[in-house]
């Protein structure tokens, strides 16, 4: 089933020129991205810190591909809200990041967002079982959160396989996402383990704006 689906790509704003923020949305959007992913780093649930909801807001005119919102931030809660209202269509959490993941769960949705939930590459996979028919997204990190340009780690990819498996069995339609090390190498292998979207910043943006529909295109890998 997985090879199946349509592969979706998520370029990274992380990798972009923050300088030029609004420009470079537009520029992937044009280019072929189908969610503009926004990492949101708080320096102390992750040791980086980014952007907040008010740049969220800045970015919304400047495209209507879906905004794909993970939150590094703890407690978590308190800012849902927040970067609903800024425009995020998905708003993505680790289970870390507040006493109770099932409520943080009702609030993304009440909040008229579609909820994911994040494993890091050391969260069990036993935290998805009781949320999963609640969500719309399960995001692998195949690095350890907090920056981008890691090394994609290699265990990941069983628990890629694993999950599938448990999405395919579930019957939903659930996104199956993967962030952290793709690249030209690495992204086929993760959907051939059955991702359907794939988070990259680096391997998007790298070698400037005229080479952004080819590098997205190349992720895809023709599916």
């Amino acid at each position: 089933m997985s090879g199946k689906l349509p592969i979706k790509i998520a370029p990274s704003i992380l990798a972009s020129d923050f300088a030029r923020l609004g420009e470079e949305v537009r520029a992937i959007d044009k280019a072929g991205a189908d969610y503009i992913h926004i990492d949101v780093m708080d320096g102390h649930f992750v040791p980086n810190i980014t952007i907040g909801p008010d740049v969220v807001k800045a970015l919304r005119p400047h495209t209507k591909k879906v905004f794909d919102v993970h939150l590094m931030i703890a407690p978590v809660d308190l800012y849902i809200e927040a970067f609903a209202k800024a425009g995020a269509d998905i708003i993505s959490f680790h289970p870390e990041a507040g006493p109770h993941p099932h409520r943080t769960v009702q609030a993304i949705r009440a909040a008229g967002a579609k909820p994911g939930l994040v494993l890091n590459p050391g969260t069990p996979l036993e935290v998805l079982e009781p949320l999963i028919g609640d969500i719309d997204l399960v995001l692998v990190m195949s690095v350890n959160p907090g920056f981008g340009g890691q090394s994609f780690i290699e265990s990941q990819i069983a628990r890629i396989q694993a999950i599938r498996k448990q999405i395919d069995a579930l019957g939903r339609d659930i996104d199956l996402e993967v962030d952290g090390g793709i690249n030209f190498d690495t992204a086929p292998r993760a959907i051939a383990a059955g991702a359907n979207v794939l988070v990259a910043g680096t391997a998007t943006f790298k070698g400037g704006e005229a080479a952004y529909a080819k590098n997205i295109a190349t992720l895809r890998g023709g599916v």
